[in-house]
């Protein structure tokens, strides 16, 4: 069992940076993909990023790309998603995801095994 808790939403500006955290507990934390999805008012979650257990391979949305960083420590078993240049598009409930292939979760988020609770991040015009 793992358990996500997910920190560093909030409300910036268009153009703005935030940097997101999420911090596992549970064992086995190097094993497991990890990973960022969204979830804007009335639309499905969607994929952000993802990053493998040794932090070696990363993906990214096309809307994201260039904009959005994935990384992760393990000896702190926490996984990070900094934000820049960011839009009103933006605004959404980020979620931490854990566990999952990331070549099927990132158009089928009902793969993902764990959840974090969301952080809301919010971008004003």
């Amino acid at each position: 069992q793992v358990q996500l808790v997910e920190s560093g939403g909030g409300l910036v500006q268009d153009g703005g940076s935030l940097r997101l955290s999420c911090a596992a507990s549970g064992r086995g934390f190097i094993l497991y993909n990890m990973g960022w999805f969204r979830q804007a008012p009335g639309k499905e979650r969607e994929f952000v990023a993802s990053i493998t257990g040794n932090g070696r391979n990363t993906k990214y949305a096309d809307s994201v790309k260039g904009r959005f960083t994935i990384s992760r420590e393990n000896t702190k078993n926490t996984v990070y998603l900094q934000l820049r240049s960011l839009k009103p598009e933006d605004t959404a409930v980020y979620y931490c995801a854990a566990d999952f292939d990331s070549n099927e979760a990132t158009s089928n988020p009902g793969l993902v095994k764990y959840w974090g609770q969301g952080t809301q991040v919010t971008v004003s015009s």
